[in-house]
């Protein structure tokens, strides 16, 4: 038998104590094997809650880490881990050794829908998806995710009145064997009722034509979130809510719709400023009445300058019965432009027919005057035209302010006749088509193809704003915005009867919003036969609160020596 004196004894218990603090404040990795895939993810966010500098070789911890290891396990079906210990010889590093036993395993999958819901092709669909079946692994995430669905998909279809008869996720560790039971009753599917708006200044039958259900029809929330987009998208009220009056809950199968709406301000003013390497820096100012009188007219004006061109424009819109998507439009615009050889004063004034095709096209029939002063080069002249025409447009769409799935189309058509105020006949076409397309999250294309024609019986009548130029920010980079075109006697651009120009772009993610760009423009603005004119460059893309900004630096390969290098700066959506 070994004897110490108290003094000694009280010296080896402080010796051991100022060993295992310091021990404990010691640097320690934590390494794990045995684990992959879903378990050492679902291990890993477990661990993550305990900072670093908490890591020991003392037991109580290496007991913490156990117990949460078989909290991570248990939840993805793994109830008889076996976790052992070992730490280095060093003390800088403790070796979790994992082996994760056998799987519990469900035994029995009593899932039962009753009430209206028993044969609705949704609830059908959603239980016949779900892992939770008879020999599968138990996961703990499955069940609660198909309890909540259950329950959701219920709310979403009007089913109010459902509730759980039994819920419950039974385990038997002995037997590795788990019993799995959901029965919910719906109830019966409540319909929507009567609407009611308040809060409107807008006429309720205009308000009324922009609801996309009918009285009497079942409930379904995403009609009740479109009716809400519907009504913000109009702009004419500051404030919208649209819900179902639950007070009416079990007095029927109909349940009223509340509508409640605030006036949008009837006078709204926006400033901005600008910035491209075309125009230079541009100011704006807009002036704005969402809403004029009960029919929900409005009025839009704004105001942009420039050193090169400063335009106003005004316009008058006049819905239709299906408000969002079908109008009229008086529109009036004055430009002037100081552009190269270009000195010109013009003035439109259009009638305008909009509708929204179900194919998901715009499109546009339209008659507009066009009054134009003008010098283009060594001619000098006053036309005008009265041109009707029709255009089609859309745009289409996935992801934010640079996405990686879009495409927009546009393409207008307008003629003139020397016997209808025109200066001579003449047809119009213009079309322009952008895609872009990515691969995976750090890959993106860019293409796009534009063309145009004039067909006039006398091309010297028509006005520059109707003639072609290519070259700048949008059009062809590594040439002056507007820089080209057929030229006069004297060296002066004139403008062309045709254009055609194209792009391929590929993108790809540096870090973050930021992408870097490498491209090839290919294009002419020609009277007969084109002389193509190449750029190509790299830049810079960022995907910034305000849009995206691009910046490009690009070399125009047929440009005059000396104009080669271009650089290009714009704000604004690549659709």
């Amino acid at each position: 038998m070994i004897r110490k004196t108290l003094p000694v004894l009280i010296s080896a218990i402080l010796a051991t104590s100022v060993f295992a603090s310091a021990n404990a404040l010691a640097d320690v990795s934590l390494e794990i094997e045995g684990l992959d895939g879903a378990l050492q993810d679902n291990v890993d966010a477990y661990l993550s809650a305990i900072p670093e500098e908490e890591y020991s070789l003392s037991l109580r911890f290496q007991s913490r880490i156990e117990s949460i290891i078989n909290e991570a396990l248990n939840a993805l079906g793994y109830y008889h881990p076996v976790v052992d210990f070992t730490s280095a010889d060093d003390g800088s590093e403790l070796l979790v050794v994992v082996d994760i036993g056998e799987p519990m395993l469900i035994h029995t999958a009593d899932i039962v829908i009753s009430g209206e819901a028993e044969n609705d092709p949704d609830f059908l669909a959603l239980v016949a998806r779900t892992k939770l079946t008879q020999g599968s692994v138990l996961n703990h995430s499955d069940y609660d995710s198909l309890k909540s669905a259950i329950r959701n998909l219920a709310l979403a279809k009007g089913y109010f009145d459902g509730s759980y008869l039994v819920s419950r996720l039974e385990v038997v560790p002995d037997l590795n064997r788990a019993y799995v039971r959901l029965h919910y009753d719906s109830g019966i599917r409540y319909h929507f009722g009567k609407t009611n708006v308040i809060g409107s200044q807008i006429e309720e039958d205009r308000v009324e034509s922009l609801r996309p259900f009918e009285d009497n029809e079942p409930y379904l929330v995403s009609k009740v979130g479109e009716y809400n987009s519907n009504l913000s998208n109009t702009d004419w009220f500051s404030s919208v809510f649209v819900e179902p009056d639950l007070e009416y809950l079990g007095k029927g199968r109909e349940i009223p719709m509340k509508v409640s709406l605030s006036p949008q301000s009837k006078n709204q003013l926006e400033t901005g400023i600008g910035f491209s390497t075309d125009v230079g820096v541009k100011g704006t100012l807009k002036w704005k009445k969402p809403w004029l009188n009960q029919y929900g007219h409005s009025f839009n004006s704004s105001l942009s300058i420039s050193k090169p061109e400063q335009t106003v424009v005004a316009s008058y819109k006049i819905p239709l019965e299906d408000v969002l998507n079908e109008y009229y439009q008086i529109q009036y615009g004055m430009k002037n432009l100081d552009n190269r050889d270009t000195k010109s004063l013009e003035s439109n004034l259009a009638l305008e027919r909009h509708w929204r095709l179900e194919s998901g096209w715009h499109r546009t029939v339209f008659i507009r005057y066009l009054l134009e002063n003008y010098e283009q080069g060594l001619q000098s002249d006053v036309g005008q035209f009265l041109l009707p025409g029709v255009s089609f447009s859309r745009t289409r769409s996935r992801g934010g302010s640079m996405p990686m799935w879009g495409d927009k189309q546009s393409i207008t058509m307008e003629i003139g006749d020397d016997t209808l105020l025109s200066e001579t006949r003449v047809f119009r076409v213009q079309g322009r088509t952008t895609w872009i397309r990515g691969i995976g999250e750090n890959h993106r294309g860019l293409a796009r193809l534009e063309g145009g024609a004039n067909v006039a019986e006398d091309f010297d009548a028509l006005s520059p704003s109707l003639r072609f130029f290519a070259g700048g920010d949008n059009s062809i980079r590594g040439y002056g915005y507007e820089s080209i075109s057929p030229k006069d006697s004297s060296g002066a651009l004139t403008g062309a009867k045709f254009t055609a120009s194209s792009t391929l772009e590929y993108q790809y993610r540096v870090y973050g919003n930021w992408w870097g760009a490498m491209f090839v423009d290919v294009g002419d603005a020609f009277n007969n036969t084109p002389e193509w004119k190449k750029g190509t460059g790299v830049g810079v893309r960022w995907a910034s609160p305000v849009g995206p900004i691009s910046l490009d630096f690009a070399w125009g390969l047929d440009a005059t020596p000396g104009n080669e290098f271009q650089v290009h700066f714009t704000l604004g959506p690549e659709l």
